[in-house]
């Protein structure tokens, strides 16, 4: 272990380390001296902190319950260089602290490793000299605040382990059809190809215009666009399950857009694992069956509480456990619409979201309905918002829904293709930069997202 370096020391030679032993691991598989793979290893940070103080009541992260040694065995240090760097800076500004950087005793699997060999072979000959990923190293204990997690020799200073975070950027790209590379800091989650169209469509504006901070659009497709190109001559079909579209700026402060498809399970799919790039904000933008007879088709409904009616996180988060709005996501998110429709926003109300996995709900029985309903704060019933509010909450990444209502069941206004359709195409640009607009002025500032409200009494960890 190097001792006593200083922040920028400190991730520097993480990522020194980390690409030193990528590098080893290719020379070894083509030489095929696989006893050498022993020292390809993840590298490891250590950061003392010799006394406690009592610090800013303000701080958002960056402080700890007592002195002692805080570690965290990363992958990816230069993807995460900037996340890092900040991190420790706000840790030891609050504290004295000795920072140390060496080899963990962890071996990277070649499959996390770009640029590796065939393994074919390789697993057929060697298969003890290389490891194999393991899932046993895969968990969210830190994040769940395990008992054992904090009650060890060193406390934990980051919330992923390293195979945890290599497994979810393998997902990332699977689902997606992008490396992680490009992935920007503020999400969008929708489960419409039209919204994804009205995206692409201000991606290319943004890119024409040059006083625009983007300064790309990546497609699922693997292209890259960078220059003035027509919507029409886009290839914008996609194999892959959650097609992701990133709008790109020099600082990754730019904005992505992820259709995830339908259902709770989905939605938890996702966030599991773009949870490990620890973004700024996610919003879903989406929409919703509207409970009140008041209502109108095309009415935005934003969430300002969550009723968990999916069972996708029961057992990491009880279902009795309040999930809280994020007041500044709401603020902004008002803040959005009022740009957008104007100072007439009667359009929009605050409410209850309710989600369910059950698509058909409304084919209950009209009794069983009124007692499913009776006691219910909903205004608004869906999918999947309160499943990315739950895991956003949960991985302390600040969380919104925007939604529109599409139907009201309960007021003989169900959802059918004709009025679906001209719904879809009187709203869908409207939406869009609502959402839009209010992750932009969220970049402006990130710092107003740097809430208290998502740490916990127990279980916490220095970074954010």
């Amino acid at each position: 272990m190097v001792t006593n370096l200083d922040v920028d020391g400190a991730v520097d030679k993480l990522i020194e380390l980390y690409n030193a032993s990528c590098a080893l691991a290719r020379d070894v598989v083509d030489s095929g001296n696989l006893a050498d793979y022993a020292e390809v290893r993840y590298p490891k940070i250590s950061v003392e902190i010799t006394s406690w103080v009592p610090v800013d009541r303000t701080e958002p992260f960056g402080y700890v319950d007592e002195a002692g040694t805080y570690s965290a065995v990363v992958s990816r240090p230069d993807l995460m260089a900037g996340y890092l760097r900040a991190q420790l800076a706000a840790l030891c500004s609050n504290y004295d602290a000795v920072i140390s950087v060496g080899y963990s005793d962890e071996r990277i699997p070649p499959e996390y490793i770009r640029g590796v060999g065939p393994l074919d072979e390789v697993r057929a000959t060697h298969s003890d000299a290389v490891p194999r990923p393991t899932l046993d190293s895969v968990h969210d204990a830190i994040v769940d605040g395990h008992w054992e997690a904090f009650h060890g020799a060193e406390k934990p200073l980051f919330h992923f382990g390293p195979q945890r975070f290599d497994l979810a950027c393998a997902r990332l790209e699977h689902y997606t059809g992008i490396e992680v590379d490009t992935l920007q800091k503020y999400i969008l989650f929708t489960n419409y190809a039209m919204h994804v169209t009205e995206f692409v469509r201000f991606g290319l504006r943004e890119l024409a215009d040059p006083e625009s901070r983007y300064t790309a659009l990546r497609l699922p497709n693997g292209e890259t666009v960078s220059d003035t190109v027509a919507f029409e001559d886009l290839d914008l079909a996609s194999r892959y399950q959650m097609p992701r579209y990133d709008l790109i700026t020099d600082a990754g402060d730019g904005i992505t857009m992820i259709n995830i498809g339908v259902g709770p399970s989905n939605a938890k799919t996702i966030t599991d694992s773009l949870a490990v790039l620890r973004p700024e904000a996610w919003i879903m933008i989406g929409h919703c069956a509207g409970l009140d007879g008041r209502m109108r088709i095309g009415d935005l409904i934003l969430g300002n509480a969550y009723e968990r009616h999916d069972g996708v996180l029961d057992e990491h988060i009880r279902p009795d456990s309040p999930i809280p709005a994020v007041p500044e996501i709401q603020r902004t998110l008002e803040k959005a619409v009022q740009k957008v429709y104007g100072e007439d926003t009667e359009l929009m109300r605050t409410g209850t979201v309710l989600s369910t996995a059950d698509r058909n709900w409304e084919w209950k029985t009209p009794r069983d309905l009124w007692e499913w309903l009776r006691g219910s704060t909903a205004a608004a019933v869906d999918m999947e918002s309160c499943t990315l509010a739950a895991n956003g909450y949960r991985y302390r990444v600040p969380y919104g829904t925007l939604l529109a209502v599409s139907d009201l069941p309960l007021h003989a206004v169900p959802k059918l293709p004709a009025a679906a359709q001209a719904f879809y195409s009187n709203s869908k640009e409207a939406h869009v930069m609502c959402a839009v607009r209010a992750m932009e002025r969220l970049a402006k500032n990130p710092a107003r997202l740097r809430t208290r409200k998502l740490r916990r009494t127990i279980g916490e960890v220095p970074f954010r």
